[in-house]
């Protein structure tokens, strides 16, 4: 994508190939800052503190730090206990998002055929690479077939404007081209259709308010950031078309874990007989989770993103405390909605109901591992 011109990706290697370079978007809006990315400890840190976040970004990332892991191994030989050991470190940096485990391990797998070290180490760099440009191609799939049903809805409106409600970030921020729930916008903008973008400010982080935001802004799409709650009062009043979120993990089933608060939407959207579609690579779907409301694994965060809000102050970024001091606070930070509440997902490979026969139908490959 583009920001002010320029061609950017939200991670890249250095020219030396030895240093993974990231957008710390824990500064964005306000501050744009670039995080170098030197070991697996750095790479485990940049995915538990958010300066990544998107569940494709993360499995890239993660890609990444299994390549890392070969290039700093103690010993020349780069043995496989230590990769093994290395990559189950990373497998645990956050729960929630199947693309971080499943990165991983595609690059690993590759990298134990081979013993010698210079390959094991060029072969997960070429893997970790691979893996970004399949995810950038998945994404530009995605917003063509997402295209079709904004392109149906202008139809529909006559070329008046379309309202696109969307939650949190599932932009090129989040993944590393065009993004999953932003590829269909972007395309639709591209191709001429007037549409409308209500961005969630997505708490507590904020995500929405701070990145969907800055990324529609620097691309010229027509947006409004409203709170979290404000969603279900403009379904009401006819001033959303369609609501179109990503996913962390979603199930052959159709159940979909996203950003806290998706699940509210969904709910709202059925009420109003609003499309609530949810855009996602294959990467993203969990082929071995049927139940995602009892298995999905939902992680809980430090509390103090709840107590805190962080924004700018007089030029300085800074941290300003909202609750009581004394008051706990939970802090969740994705919900399951069950199948029932989707109208479909768009992948790299089509649009299908929220149902594992059409999602089995789009992927029959993967019948034979569930």
């Amino acid at each position: 994508m583009k920001i002010d011109g320029k061609a950017l990706r939200p991670i890249w290697l250095d020219s030396d190939l030895n240093v993974v370079k990231i957008i710390d978007q824990r500064r964005l809006p306000h501050e744009f800052v670039i995080a170098d990315l030197e070991t697996v400890d750095d790479v485990i840190a940049a995915i538990k503190e958010m300066y990544v976040r998107g569940a494709p970004l993360i499995g890239v990332t993660a890609a990444y730090g299994v390549y890392l892991a070969a290039l700093n191994s103690p010993v020349k030989t780069v043995g496989n206990n230590y990769l093994i050991e290395e990559c189950k470190r990373l497998k645990a940096a956050r729960p929630t998002a199947v693309n971080l485990a499943w990165a991983v391990n595609k690059v690993l797998s590759e990298v134990l055929t081979l013993n010698n070290a210079s390959k094991k180490i060029s072969m997960a760099r070429k893997e970790a690479e691979k893996i970004a440009e399949a995810e950038a191609e998945n994404c530009r799939k995605i917003g063509e077939h997402g295209l079709s049903l904004i392109h149906e809805i202008s139809r529909k409106k006559q070329g008046d404007t379309v309202n696109l409600l969307t939650h949190c970030n599932a932009g090129w921020l989040a993944c590393i081209e065009y993004g999953t729930a932003t590829a269909p916008i972007y395309a639709a903008f591209n191709n001429g259709i007037d549409i409308h973008v209500w961005v969630d400010e997505t708490r507590p982080l904020n995500q929405g308010a701070r990145l969907t935001a800055w990324e529609l802004g620097k691309h010229g799409v027509k947006h409004t950031v409203i709170t979290d709650n404000a969603g279900g009062h403009l379904m009401q009043h006819g001033m959303v078309d369609m609501v179109i979120v990503g996913t962390d993990r979603t199930t052959f089933t159709g159940d979909v874990a996203n950003k806290i608060g998706t699940y509210l939407k969904a709910l709202a959207a059925r009420d109003n007989n609003i499309p609530f579609y949810v855009a996602l690579p294959s990467s993203t779907f969990d082929w071995k989770i049927k139940d995602g409301i009892k298995e999905i694994p939902i992680e809980e965060r430090d509390p103090d993103e709840i107590r805190y809000v962080q924004g700018l102050d007089r030029g300085t970024i800074r941290s300003v405390l909202i609750s009581p001091k004394e008051s706990p606070a939970a802090n969740f930070a994705f919900d399951v909605t069950p199948a029932r509440l989707v109208t479909g997902f768009i992948t790299e490979r089509g649009v299908c109901k929220a149902s594992e026969k059409d999602i089995l139908g789009l992927f029959p490959e993967k019948k034979v591992s569930i």
